[in-house]
């Protein structure tokens, strides 16, 4: 049970001050993780862009509100110490000064994901088994914060070592960012939504855009563009690691969700166009789809992209046309590669003129296949280092 004192030391301690924060973005990500940030109305002073990620200063409120709103990172890390340490004697020390109970609730499941580089101490499970034990005898004393979540929740200490220098965070996310409590069934390699956000971003699209996804699969590029077009909170139907913290206020939560439901927009007409020739990704998009309002604005059908004419779905403007197509082991041989990705060019040179185009591309050699100008934007996925094709038809 909390007792007085320690309300005040959490309200004085991690409430109302600042703290380093560290959103981990996936490579290529992270230019568009800072203009997000700026839109958000961070200074550009107070974001540092190192390998990874990005490093910021913010309160605990300002964390709740990124973790809601950001589409591009893959967490954010509340930054607890960095010190030297040598000897485990020294770590053990060290650990023990941070007050852990300030951050982790009673009833919590700890993991530990531990790194270490050119550092004395290596052994990756002996030092998380000696953070382990300092936090649960911390955390066992009569003040620890016991969470009102009926289920335990899980916690995960991130422990970096690099030449004994040691960085010490907290996971406030949970779940990668990327989930955002939508998509209940996948098909096989799906895109993640990240990912699916970055092309869209690049391709500027916005809401006053038509959007066509012509080999949609189970649908992560049409229900990004729908949560952005509607303005819909990735982080919305979700929940996340800090919310069982002892510094998590939940009417302070409930206050930054209303004001961000308040911005919700609709739509009366169809705005997003998305079709495949697979049944099951068909069904599993359209199972996707059925229990959010938002996504009443999302055609599904069955089609061959190669059939497609967008003179006949949008007639009077033109927007953004995105492709995912199959690649890899999905199309076989090499001369199958090229040929396909030839006839796709052939057909967006035909019948999207004037449209932009995000088209993801296993190799920088697909892009002369296309026969288009486009930018290609490294990007990972799928354990595979793969492009984004960018361009104007």
């Amino acid at each position: 049970m909390k007792t007085s004192s320690f309300e005040k030391r959490v309200k004085r301690r991690i409430i109302g001050r600042e703290h380093n924060f560290f959103a981990v973005c996936s490579p290529g990500l992270k230019k568009v993780c800072q203009n997000e940030m700026l839109a958000l109305g961070f200074p550009e002073d107070n974001l540092k862009v190192i390998q990874g990620g990005i490093e910021f200063k913010a309160r605990l409120d300002t964390c709740m509100t990124l973790n809601l709103n950001l589409r591009s990172p893959l967490k954010i890390l509340l930054r607890l110490s960095q010190f030297k340490a040598d000897s485990f004697k020294k770590l053990e020390k060290k650990l023990d000064d941070i007050d852990w109970i300030l951050y982790l609730p009673h009833n919590c499941s700890l993991k530990f994901n531990v790194t270490a580089k050119k550092s004395r101490l290596y052994h990756s499970d002996a030092i998380a088994q000696r953070c382990e034990k300092i936090i649960l005898n911390q955390l066992g004393s009569d003040n620890a914060f016991t969470s009102p979540a009926k289920n335990k929740s899980n916690q995960t200490i991130y422990i970096r070592a690099d030449h004994d220098a040691f960085t010490i965070s907290l996971d406030s996310t949970g779940d990668l960012l990327f989930k955002r409590g939508i998509k209940k069934n996948v098909s096989k390699a799906p895109l993640r939504e990240n990912l699916a956000f970055a092309m869209l971003f690049w391709t500027q699209f916005s809401k006053e855009d038509i959007l066509i996804d012509p080999m949609c699969g189970s649908g992560t590029f049409c229900l990004e563009a729908a949560m952005m077009k509607t303005r819909v909170p990735p982080g919305f139907f979700r929940s996340f690691a800090f919310e069982s913290w002892p510094g998590f206020r939940p009417k302070t939560f409930a206050y930054l969700k209303k004001q961000v439901k308040e911005k919700i927009i609709t739509f009366s007409e169809k705005q997003i166009f998305a079709s495949d020739i697979d049944d099951m990704s068909l069904a599993s998009l359209k199972q996707n789809i059925s229990s959010h309002d938002f996504c009443r604005i999302i055609d599904a059908s069955k089609k061959d992209f190669f059939s497609i004419l967008p003179s006949r779905i949008s007639p009077k403007k033109k927007g953004v046309v995105v492709v995912n197509p199959p690649y890899g082991k999905r199309l076989g041989q090499t001369s199958d590669t090229r040929s396909f990705y030839r006839e796709i060019g052939k057909k967006l040179s035909a019948d999207f003129k004037g449209w932009r185009v995000g088209i993801i591309l296993p190799s920088r050699e697909s892009k002369s296949y296309l026969g288009l100008k486009l930018e290609l934007k490294p990007i990972f996925h799928g354990g595979l280092d793969i492009f984004a094709g960018i361009g104007l038809i």
